[in-house]
């Protein structure tokens, strides 16, 4: 299968989905995309705005993972608790519906998009929620149990290991978030194997 991989982040979602695709990964921070490129070497890898790419590009490809930012949805932002008062307020990041909707209505491709469980009732109801996660998309994914992970409080060395993902070499800001950012590898194979049956 041809595969979009967008907002591809460190790639934990693609870790266990193999070789056998032909994957293009979009990631918009070049550091990041190097750090993926060098962990997928066989995916082609372009430093671009995945929102603007899946506009233009949606039609080339059969399977579609869309990974829009989280931040803005995400519970810590409703002031849930001492640990996180103060958190600035912001509007929501509406890229995650945009791209639902523009899928739901304009892809011929199976697609996917993901995001956390928002501080807010969804907007648009998900396909099922799994782990820490919803997912929207346009096939039926069957429920899954994964081994819990206290991601909330997991420091680095923890997360590289859940995720398989070694940062030791990089010097890049902010790496226990894009740890904690990574969709846990078996549900991104238990999704790809869902769509592919």
């Amino acid at each position: 299968m041809k595969i979009l991989n967008l907002y591809a982040g460190l790639g934990g979602n693609r870790k266990l989905w193999g070789d056998e695709h032909e994957i293009t990964a979009i990631e918009f921070d070049p550091a990041i995309a190097a750090i993926y490129q060098a962990q997928y070497p066989k995916d082609t890898v372009i430093v671009a705005d995945a929102h603007q790419y899946l506009l233009a590009n949606h039609a080339s490809y059969d399977f579609i993972w869309a990974s829009p930012p989280c931040p803005t949805h995400s519970s810590f932002r409703f002031n849930i608790g001492v640990r996180f008062r103060g958190v600035k307020a912001e509007y929501p990041d509406m890229r995650l519906y945009e791209e639902i909707i523009f899928l739901k209505y304009h892809s011929k491709s199976l697609w996917v998009v993901e995001n956390v469980k928002p501080y807010y009732e969804p907007l648009i109801k998900p396909t099922i929620d799994l782990q820490r996660h919803y997912f929207w998309s346009n096939f039926k994914i069957d429920n899954a149990k994964f081994e819990s992970d206290k991601i909330r409080t997991a420091q680095i060395p923890d997360l590289q290991r859940l995720h398989g993902i070694d940062l030791s070499k990089y010097k890049i800001p902010e790496k226990r978030k894009l740890l904690r950012n990574c969709v846990y590898a078996p549900v991104g194979l238990h999704i790809l194997n869902e769509a592919t049956k």
